[in-house]
C-alpha cells in the first residue's frame, strides 16, 4: 500500500477479510488515493456503510465511520448530514444494499439532492451471504438462486440515478482505477447527490459460476467491455451485449437539500 494513503487506515484491522483476488480493495484504496487527494482535515469527513462485503470497507478507515444496518446507509448519512451539513459525508454500499433492500432510500437520495457520496461497489453477487443474484446481476447470469441463468432484467443503478434526480453520476472499474479516483473527487466535489458505481470484481461467488475462472480473467472482462461514454456520445462506439459505459455519466446543477432546508428554518424563524 503507498505509504501517503496508509495513515488513511486503523492499520491494527488490517490485513481484510475478503476474499484472495477480490476487488473491493482496489476499490478502498482507489476511495483512499481520492481522500488524499481532497486533503479534507479529518475531523470534517463522515464515512457511513450498510452491510456485505464492500460495507466491511469503512471499518479499515481512521476516520468517523458508522457500520449500519443492511439498505439503511444512506438514511444514516441523511441523518449525519442534516445535523452537521458541514461535514462531508460518503457512503459505500453494495449492489444488494443499494438497489435492493435500500433501493427506495436511494431513489429518494437522489431526488431529495442531499449532498452525500454515494460509492457502489458493484460485483453483480450477494458475495457474502452464499452468491445469491441481486438486482444488478446481468441477465443469464448464474448464481446459488439461479443455477440455469438469471431472468430478471437487472438495474442500470447509474441511469436509475440520474432518473431519480441525482447531480453526478460516474462509473468506473478495478481496471480503470485512476478513472474512479476521478470520479470520486469529483463526486465530492459536486454539490449535491453524487453516485459513483465501482465495477468490481468477485471471483469466489460470482466469477467461478460464470466462466471467469481467475481474477485475472475479471479485470480482463472488464478492461473489454468497458466502453468511454466520450466515445458513445461521438459516435464512435455504441454498446453491444453485456458492455457497459464508463465515465461522467450525467451532471446538472439543482438545489442541494440541506441548504434549502436551512432556508426553511429562516423563513420560519421570520
Amino acid at each position: 500500500m503507498p505509504s501517503d494513503i496508509i495513515r488513511y487506515f486503523r492499520q491494527e484491522t488490517l490485513p481484510h477479510i475478503w476474499c484472495p483476488g477480490c476487488g473491493n480493495g482496489i476499490v478502498l484504496r482507489d476511495f483512499a488515493v481520492a481522500l488524499e487527494k481532497l486533503n479534507y482535515p479529518r475531523k470534517e469527513v463522515a464515512i457511513v456503510s450498510g452491510i456485505g462485503c464492500s460495507s466491511r470497507a469503512a471499518g479499515y478507515l481512521d476516520f468517523d465511520t458508522v457500520h449500519t444496518t443492511h439498505g439503511r446507509a444512506l438514511p444514516f448519512a441523511t441523518g449525519i448530514k442534516m445535523a452537521n451539513p458541514e461535514l462531508k459525508v460518503f457512503v459505500i454500499m453494495g449492489d444488494g444494499d443499494a438497489s435492493s433492500i435500500g433501493g427506495n432510500h436511494l431513489i429518494h437520495a437522489c431526488r431529495r439532492n442531499i449532498d452525500l457520496t454515494a460509492i457502489i461497489f458493484n460485483n453483480y453477487i450477494y458475495g457474502m451471504t452464499g452468491g445469491q443474484f441481486s438486482p444488478l446481476t446481468p441477465r443469464n447470469k448464474r448464481a446459488t438462486t439461479a443455477p440455469y441463468g438469471m431472468i430478471e432484467q437487472s438495474f442500470d443503478i447509474c441511469r436509475l440515478a440520474e432518473a431519480a434526480g441525482a447531480t453526478y453520476v460516474g462509473r468506473a472499474t478495478t481496471y480503470h482505477n485512476q478513472l474512479l479516483t476521478r470520479l470520486i473527487v469529483e463526486g465530492s466535489k459536486n454539490p449535491g447527490f453524487s453516485l459513483v458505481e465501482a465495477v468490481t470484481h468477485c471471483p469466489t461467488s460470482y466469477g467461478r459460476r460464470n466462466d471467469l475462472k481467475t481474477p485475472t480473467d475479471m479485470v480482463r472482462w472488464q478492461k473489454e467491455n468497458a466502453v468511454w461514454i466520450e466515445k458513445i456520445r461521438d459516435g464512435s462506439a455504441s454498446l453491444k451485449e453485456e458492455q457497459f459505459a464508463i465515465g461522467v455519466l450525467h451532471r446538472h446543477n439543482a438545489p442541494e437539500f440541506t441548504a434549502e432546508y436551512l432556508e426553511v428554518i429562516k423563513r420560519a424563524r421570520k
